[in-house]
Parts: C-alpha cells; sequence; structure tokens
C-alpha cells in the first residue's frame, strides 16, 4: 500500500492533533474550542454548541460579530478591489477613513492619519514619527502595559509574563515607569513621583520624544489611570517638548462608553495608536495625530503593504457608521450592567479583591483561582478572559449584547464562581 493509500484508509484526526502537529508551539489558545460560526454576542462550535462571547475577540467585536452592515461592506468591496497598496496606487476608502478618524479624534487640533495593520505596527509607528519630530530617541511607558509582540512595541510593554520570554536583547532607550494602580499600593502621587525621579536619575526630559500610556490598562488588569496622572502626563510633556502617546488600542471604539478613553480625561493627546475594533474583525490601525506632528516623516517614511486595505477600509467606514450617539449609550448602558454585576458578585464571594474598569471595558481581580473560573464558565457556554498576573477576570463583551444575554452571562458567572468558591450564599438555582 502506498504512502497515500495509508493516509486515505488512516482515521481522521482530531482538529487539535493537526494543531499541535502543524501550529508553533509558542501560539496559545485560551479555549478548546473550535468555532464554526458567530453572530452579535454568541459563537457556536464546530458540534453547534452555543457560548456565550464575553472576550468579543480581545475586543475586537464591539460592533459585534458579523455586524450585518460590516458583512455588507465587505462583500460589496470585495467585489471591487481587495487590494492595491496605497503607496502604489490610492483608492478613496483609505482617505475616508482618516478624515473620518480625524473628525471624531478628541481635541481641536487639526489631525492626519497613518492607516497600518496592526496594534504593533500603530505603537511603533507612534515612537518613529515622535522620534522624527523631536529629534530625540528616548521613550517613556509604563509598567503592567501591553504595547505590541514586535520588538520595539515588546520592548515597550512593561509586563514581562508571557511576552518577553529570552526574546532579548530589547530596543535600548526604553525607560519604565510606575503605572498608578491604587488596589496595587500605587497611588497617582506615587507615579509621578517615580516619573520626576526618572528624569532626574535615567533619563533627562529633553532626551524623551515620547511618554506612552494606555488610559486604562489591558493585559495589565483593566486598571484606569486616574484623571490627575492623565492631565499631569499632558503637562509634562507640554512642559518638556515630548510628544504624548495615547494607546487607545483595547480602550478605543466605544469599549469604555466614548469612542475613545481619552475623552473620559479632558486631554488631547499628541498621537493616539488605535486598532482592534476599529474593522469589526479586519486587520487595520492606525496613528492619529496632530498634523504638525504626524507631517515629520519625509515621503516614503511611513506605510506598509498591507496598510490601509481597501476591504478593511470599507469594514471600518460601516463600524464608524454603526457606532454613533445611541452606540455610544448603549455601550455605557452595558458597562453600568456589568458593573452592576460584577458588584454583585464582589457582596457575595469573599475571593473577589477588587471591582474596576471605565464603562464597558470591566474586570474583577480575584485573590486566587480566577483561571479555574473561567474553566467552569467555558464548560457552562460563556467565554471569559485572564489579565493581569492570571488573577484578574475582564469582560470584553461585544457591545451589541442583549440585556437578557447579559443577564444569562451573569447567571453563568455566578454558578461559576459558586463551584470554585464556596459561600453559603449560592443557592441550589446557581449550581
Amino acid at each position: 500500500m502506498t504512502v497515500r493509500e495509508k493516509a486515505l484508509t488512516a482515521a481522521p484526526t482530531s482538529l487539535a492533533q493537526r494543531r499541535d502537529d502543524n501550529v508553533a508551539r509558542g501560539v496559545a489558545t485560551t479555549h478548546p474550542i473550535w468555532v464554526a460560526r458567530a453572530s452579535g454576542a454568541a459563537l457556536w462550535d464546530t458540534d453547534g454548541r452555543r457560548y456565550l462571547d464575553f472576550a468579543g475577540g480581545i475586543g475586537v467585536l464591539n460592533a459585534g460579530h458579523t455586524n450585518p452592515k460590516v458583512v455588507a461592506a465587505i462583500a460589496a468591496q470585495a467585489s471591487a478591489l481587495t487590494h492595491a497598496c496605497f503607496q502604489v496606487t490610492a483608492y478613496e476608502s483609505y482617505v475616508r477613513v482618516a478624515e473620518e478618524l480625524n473628525r471624531r479624534a478628541p481635541g481641536s487640533t487639526p489631525k492626519k492619519t497613518l492607516l497600518l495593520s496592526t496594534g504593533a505596527e500603530a505603537t511603533e509607528n507612534a515612537v518613529k514619527i515622535a522620534r522624527q519630530h523631536t529629534r530625540r530617541s528616548a521613550v517613556v511607558a509604563f509598567t503592567h502595559s501591553f504595547h505590541g509582540r514586535t520588538m520595539l512595541a515588546l520592548s515597550m510593554t512593561g509586563k514581562f509574563a508571557p511576552y518577553k520570554q529570552h526574546f532579548g536583547p530589547y530596543c535600548s532607550e526604553i525607560y519604565h515607569a510606575p503605572f498608578p494602580h491604587e488596589h496595587h499600593g500605587t497611588s497617582a502621587k506615587q507615579a509621578l513621583r517615580a516619573l520626576d525621579e526618572m528624569f532626574e536619575s535615567e533619563v533627562a526630559p529633553g532626551r524623551v520624544a515620547a511618554m506612552i500610556v494606555e488610559p486604562v490598562l489591558g493585559e495589565g488588569g483593566f486598571v484606569p489611570a486616574p484623571a490627575e496622572f492623565m492631565r499631569e502626563l499632558r503637562r509634562i510633556a507640554d512642559a518638556h517638548g515630548i510628544v504624548l502617546v495615547a494607546d487607545e488600542i483595547q480602550t478605543g471604539f466605544g469599549r469604555t462608553g466614548r469612542l475613545f478613553a481619552c475623552e473620559h480625561y479632558g486631554i488631547e493627546p499628541d498621537l493616539i495608536a488605535v486598532a482592534k475594533s476599529l474593522a469589526g474583525g479586519l486587520p487595520l490601525a492606525a496613528v492619529i495625530g496632530k498634523a504638525e506632528i504626524m507631517d515629520a516623516p519625509e515621503p516614503g517614511g511611513l506605510g506598509g503593504t498591507f496598510a490601509g486595505n481597501p476591504v478593511a477600509c470599507a469594514a471600518a467606514l460601516a463600524i464608524l457608521e454603526v457606532m454613533d450617539d445611541a452606540f455610544l449609550a448603549r455601550a455605557r448602558e452595558v458597562g453600568a450592567r456589568i458593573e452592576a454585576g460584577l458588584r454583585a458578585l464582589q457582596s457575595r464571594f469573599a475571593a473577589i479583591e477588587d471591582v474596576r474598569g471605565l464603562g464597558a471595558m470591566m474586570a474583577m481581580e480575584l485573590e486566587s483561582r480566577a483561571p479555574d473560573v473561567v474553566e467552569a464558565a467555558r464548560r457552562r457556554g460563556l467565554i471569559l478572559l485572564l489579565a493581569g498576573e492570571r488573577d484578574v477576570i475582564r469582560i470584553l463583551v461585544p457591545l451589541v449584547v442583549s440585556d437578557e444575554e447579559l443577564d444569562e452571562g451573569f447567571a453563568i458567572l455566578t454558578a461559576s464562581m459558586g463551584e470554585v468558591f464556596s459561600s453559603d450564599e449560592v443557592t441550589e438555582n446557581y449550581r
């Protein structure tokens, strides 16, 4: 029997085995689920089982799985033009996305936009632009931050496990200051004092091209920056000619109840890095910024073969149409319901040490066994994600979720907490 004949007569190989045989070990998958289709805030696996999706592709699906307007826009564009490379031949949809982002970005300063493909490209290009504008080299990032997996983005990331491993040496001239985290003992005043000490002892502010900050830590545990901290960063940047970069890759596009999280703080960043929910699941990212700063690089210094792909641009235009005032108002309602649900859980389970977040970007920190809760929830049909030191359960449910789906999800989460932690208040209805 030939090798081909043996292969044809062999027992079918499982998807899990095929994955193990063919996909690099370093690519981790949180849940052993093979998704077949999805809609709104739910997905179905290859066996037909339905799951509520409180992960949203790590915050990519704020407008929901297979949003009808986005799907229609993708189909129409794919039948006309799938790729041209904007640096070779231009097309209108790239410009329209830039116009919309410039119009809706916070602040009154004239804006310009660079389109890219991934969040890591956005943070790295923001640094390139800042360095060219200032003719300086140093970058200040913050502890527990996440800015991407490519080398400069990884160097800026202030969280070692699992991202950094032995991937160094990392890029030079990157400095990390403490991010304020009251629950873990670091106030905004302490963080700002440490930043001042860094400027005195490690890097002079006159050498710093950019400070990059997440308005709400994402991978670092869903920790909102205090308002005084963000406003003081703006003042420090202005005082020293430093470009202030807001990494809104996870916080953007309605997740916090505003299109951009910086709107909560009343500040205008110099540059904003965005990605994730910008194109409803297609790879599209951007740097939006003050026109004078964005124009610092010479022609040819910015771009990318797939950057601003026309199909992704069509999806983004549909997303930006969907994310109107009514959508953002609903996002705030969803956020309020999530916070109420988490605080109700906190009142029942002593294991929940903290509930925090901004808008619909909410999380709870557990004293232990958070991975067990996530696993128990999955068995009941709810997809969750961890953050922080694997002790934080974060919620990134699509913002199109219904009240009934939210109630269903929190019933599952309550039952899962009851399974993992003993509590006299957990009734048989939740077991």
